[in-house]
């Protein structure tokens, strides 16, 4: 299945994450650019990240201990500096 993330959007995948030894809770994706970019999920493997990184996209992976809900707000704010 395919995303499609449009220009200077944010998403989480928290739920498409499908292997119980992956391990990050969570992963938000940012697109940065001014074009929309199609990701696959659902998320298997680590190499996903990888992969998505070269397409353009910015990847921030959530572990366990990490604060997501701070990690995707100072994410936001960058995107919202990017839109004005």
């Amino acid at each position: 299945m395919k995303f499609v993330v449009r220009a200077l959007h944010i998403l989480s995948l928290g739920g498409y994450i499908v292997e119980r030894d992956f391990p990050y809770r969570n992963i938000i994706v940012v697109n940065k650019t001014n074009e929309p970019i199609k990701i696959e999920v659902p998320v298997f493997d680590e190499d996903w990240i990888k992969e998505h990184k070269n397409l353009g996209l910015e990847i921030i992976p959530v572990k366990d201990e990490d604060n997501y809900l701070s990690l995707y707000k100072k994410a936001h704010a960058e995107l919202n500096k990017l839109r004005s």
